[in-house]
């Protein structure tokens, strides 16, 4: 499969906008500062009539649910807030059961809409449930994290995590609407914060050699909550992501790029127990590596490859080797029995994202797993090294 190059690299400015080209499921994706206080105006410009059924968790509710529930109410719009405890372990089944009835008890109809006001985990859940809500009502997408603004409040992908793996059981289902706002990425605790920056440099990993380089010399703008810098890396992302999937949007193929690091990471996460030893973005940072290295060492890319991707992660703050996550070292063939779980699995075979370099990602099902294991066996060696 070919790599793949994305558009030139977003401007700076005031606000954006990004549209999802699916025919019969088109949507806009809003960013900018502020745009939280005039959600309420923003749905009902776009999306008409229906009320809004908001799911959050604790986190975000204490900083600013009062100001989307005043926006919405303003329009008539406000059905009911439903919070949730906040962390990976509130995507299961228990928690949809629960979501599910409290939507239903709180009178929502087929011509209402589910809002997802939170990070990748709430967005997730609350997409799911609103996928199955009296066999699919609509849902609007209100990012709270980095990680959620870049990558998972766009393209429709839903879930939950079971004991097997991570979003095992899920649906595709496109929100109405994404409204972005910069301004409450103020408040994300540094270390979600960190963890949302390794979609950022995904994008540019997997497919634009030219973003890596520019966010080489620009990623402390991130962090110091830089608008126009923010700006440029959120529209850039989703840009990127939108290309894919108007192109791909069930991942039949060319989507799976988008997990660059993910089989790796969600292997990592499964060991750790779906815990805050280790966050997903922390997860996809060791992963990214760990592709970069198994393509080095594989001939698909030049020496020093994997060394700059780790030293650029490692700079932004983010754990680049399995010696980082704190705790018990995980076992290598427990790793590698998790991969097998991966959803990307076909006919048994694990499929791997891996890179010929920077910007140059690709698609295989041709890889030993007794390479990987042989990775794996020497990171965790160094890992338990280091614990002694």
């Amino acid at each position: 499969m070919p790599s793949i190059v994305y558009s030139n690299l977003a401007q700076a400015g005031a606000q954006r906008s990004v549209n999802i080209d699916l025919p019969g499921r088109e949507y806009e994706i809003l960013i900018g500062g502020g745009l939280l206080k005039d959600a309420g105006r923003l749905i009902a410009q776009r999306l008409g009539d229906g009320k809004c059924g908001i799911v959050s968790d604790e986190n975000v509710a204490g900083h600013y649910l009062d100001v989307l529930e005043a926006s919405l109410r303003a329009e008539g719009r406000l059905k009911g807030s439903i919070v949730l405890r906040p962390g990976e372990a509130t995507k299961c089944f228990n928690e949809l059961e629960r979501l599910s009835e409290g939507l239903l008890d709180m009178g929502l109809e087929r011509g209402d809409m589910v809002v997802a006001f939170g990070g990748g985990v709430i967005g997730d859940l609350a997409g799911f449930a609103a996928s199955i809500l009296r066999r699919g009502v609509r849902h609007v997408q209100i990012p709270t994290s980095l990680l959620a603004q870049v990558d998972s409040s766009v393209g429709g992908k839903t879930g939950i995590n079971t004991r097997h793996g991570k979003n095992l059981i899920g649906t595709f289902h496109q929100p109405s609407l994404v409204i972005a706002d910069s301004d409450v990425l103020k408040t994300l605790p540094e270390r979600e914060m960190r963890a949302g920056y390794a979609e950022v440099a995904k994008y540019g990993l997997l497919g634009d050699a030219e973003f890596f380089a520019w966010l080489e010399e620009n990623w402390s703008g991130v962090f110091a909550h830089d608008q126009d810098v923010l700006m440029r890396v959120v529209e850039t992302s989703v840009r990127a992501k939108a290309d894919i999937v108007i192109a791909d949007e069930k991942e039949a193929g060319l989507r799976s790029l988008l997990n660059l690091g993910h089989t790796f990471g969600h292997a990592l996460e499964a060991a750790t127990g779906y815990s805050d030893r280790m966050l997903h973005g922390e997860g996809v940072s060791i992963g990214m590596v760990l592709a970069f290295e198994l393509s080095q060492r594989l001939g698909l890319c030049e020496e020093g490859t994997a060394q700059r991707v780790a030293q650029h992660l490692e700079a932004a703050g983010l754990p680049t080797r399995i010696s980082d996550i704190p705790g018990e070292v995980p076992e290598p063939g427990e790793l590698v029995g998790h991969m097998g779980h991966d959803k990307k699995v076909r006919q048994g075979r694990v499929t791997f994202v891996l890179a010929r370099g920077i910007g140059d990602a690709f698609l295989t099902q041709d890889v030993d797993l007794l390479h990987v294991r042989e990775l794996l066996d020497e990171m965790c060696r160094e890992a338990r090294r280091d614990d002694a």
